[in-house]
């Protein structure tokens, strides 16, 4: 019996063993795996696929890259936590909200390489102060697209909007901040204001636009300005750029006046299982040349100053996509308005949707 009982015993310390020793090995294996490879959580079509090969190549590191379609939706997946991702590519309200609920990484900015090459202007912003969590990828602004061949007056201003000849003939992008924000412009306050006279004045001036408003929608607006669909679209610069290389008869003015000046930074979400990986992707992107080569693809701005130089002057010399330091100063980034003043812009942004039909 005791016989039987040492046996038993043996066994049982033998499968423990062995579980141990696999549970081990399949952990090295995936920390092995893990830094072999990189997962990056990006926008669809936001950076050049050459790019990924010449990183993959350069380091021996297999990427991996998922992409999203909206911030919030980012959000969720970072958040929820289940999903491994090493570098991600948030807006700049959302990285202030992201800093807030500890989803980010801070930088060990002794393993950044080329941080030089970022414009002073574009660092130290106030969704990330001192840049302690993110690295400017790409930036831009708000703006209007015209048609030459459709209108006899382009606009210039955002108060040109209300035109009566630009009847049934507007695009707007759909998205709450920049129809409130093109309201609040226009009437020369903050587009982060929490002044509710101020936004029920901009939401007032903004119901005498729905004559001129054709549509609001989103990514399809590209097609239909290309196409003549409409004369006129307020969207982001990144996507007038595409508008403009696809119809020359597009061109994109920045108010004079004001804007929103919007930031897409890297930053290493808490989900990160390679940060070496991470790291060396970021000073892989802020070498001046693939930056340049990353900007010529996408059409996006840089933020980088050398990879601006290298960029060609049919690109750079052009006043709405490179504004002048004086435009600069007058465009602001949204801030994160709290739960409470953004739950308001939506409310009135959704009258402004409902009372157009």
């Amino acid at each position: 019996m005791r016989r039987l009982y040492s046996f038993v015993t043996g066994v049982i310390a033998i499968v423990a063993i062995l579980a141990l020793a696999m549970f081990f090995m399949e952990k090295q294996t995936s920390s092995q795996s893990d830094t072999k490879s990189l997962v990056i959580y990006n926008w669809g079509d936001y950076i050049a696929p050459e790019l990924l090969t010449k990183f993959e190549k350069q380091t021996g590191i297999d990427i991996q890259y998922e992409t999203f379609d909206s911030n919030e939706a980012m959000y969720t997946k970072v958040e929820q936590g289940g999903t491994r991702y090493d570098i991600a590519v948030p807006s700049d309200y959302m990285i202030d909200k992201m800093i807030q609920d500890n989803l980010l990484v801070k930088l060990n900015k002794s393993k950044i390489t080329g941080l030089n090459h970022i414009g002073s202007e574009f660092m130290n912003k106030s969704f990330d102060p001192g840049n302690t969590y993110s690295i400017p990828y790409f930036w831009g602004t708000v703006g209007i697209v015209y048609n030459d061949k459709m209108i006899d007056s382009p606009p210039q201003h955002w108060s040109d909007l209300w035109r009566q000849e630009y009847r049934d003939n507007i695009m707007l992008v759909d998205g709450a901040r920049e129809v409130m924000g093109l309201g609040l412009n226009s009437l020369g306050y903050s587009l982060n204001s929490k002044d509710m006279s101020q936004l029920n004045q901009a939401s007032d001036k903004l119901s005498h636009l729905t004559p001129n408003v054709k549509a609001i929608v989103g990514d399809e607006m590209k097609g239909y300005l290309i196409h003549g669909d409409a004369a006129i679209g307020v969207t982001f610069s990144g996507e007038a750029r595409e508008m403009l290389d696809a119809n020359p008869h597009l061109h994109y003015v920045l108010p004079s006046e004001g804007s929103n000046l919007w930031f897409d930074n890297l930053v290493i979400p808490k989900t990160v299982k390679n940060k070496e990986g991470a790291y060396a992707f970021i000073n892989f992107m802020l070498e001046p040349e693939n930056a340049a080569q990353n900007a010529e693809y996408i059409g996006y701005t840089t933020p980088n100053v050398e990879a601006k130089a290298r960029l060609p002057e049919s690109i750079t010399a052009d006043k709405a996509f490179y504004p002048s330091d004086d435009l600069i100063a007058k465009l602001e980034v949204y801030n994160n308005l709290g739960q409470k003043w953004l739950g308001t812009y939506n409310d009135l942004y959704l009258q402004f949707k409902m009372y157009r039909h």
